[in-house]
C-alpha cells in the first residue's frame, strides 16, 4: 500500500509543497496517496480535523506518523529528496528539525489556517 498524505489544500504553503510533490512523484513513477482534510475524513489518519490542521500526517506501512518524521518518510522515497531525509534523521539534527516544526512551522501555519477559516466565516 503506497503511503498517504493528509494535508491541508486551503493552506498556500502546504497546498504548494504538496503538489510539488505530487508532481515530482508522477513524473518518476513514485506512487503516494493524497488527501486534503477538507474533502476526506481524517479518522483513518486517527486524528480530528483540527488535529490535522495543525501538522502534517503519513499513514505509511499501517502506521501514522505526523511532523517532522512524516517528512522523512515522504524525502526518503523521493531520490532528489532523500538527502533532506537521511540528514533531518542525524541525532543533533533532528532534534532540531522536530523543534522547528512543532515549536515554529506548524504552528505559525496553524494559526495561518484558524485566521483564514475566520475570515470564511465572516464572509458567509
Amino acid at each position: 500500500m503506497p503511503t498517504r498524505i493528509l494535508y491541508n489544500a486551503q493552506c498556500p504553503i502546504c497546498n504548494a509543497e504538496i503538489c510539488h510533490y505530487r508532481e515530482y512523484a508522477e513524473k518518476r513513477g513514485i506512487v503516494f496517496g493524497f488527501d486534503d482534510l477538507m474533502q476526506v475524513d481524517p479518522i483513518a489518519y486517527g486524528v480530528t480535523q483540527d488535529q490535522a490542521a495543525r501538522r502534517l500526517h503519513i499513514l505509511h506501512e499501517d502506521r501514522v506518523l505526523s511532523g517532522m518524521d512524516a517528512f522523512r518518510v515522504i524525502w526518503q522515497q523521493m531520490p532528489r529528496y532523500r538527502w533532506l531525509g537521511r540528514i533531518t534523521g542525524l541525532p543533533l539534527v533532528k532534534q532540531i528539525a522536530n523543534a522547528v516544526y512543532d515549536h515554529v512551522l506548524a504552528p505559525v501555519l496553524y494559526a495561518s489556517h484558524k485566521r483564514r477559516i475566520a475570515r470564511q466565516a465572516q464572509g458567509d
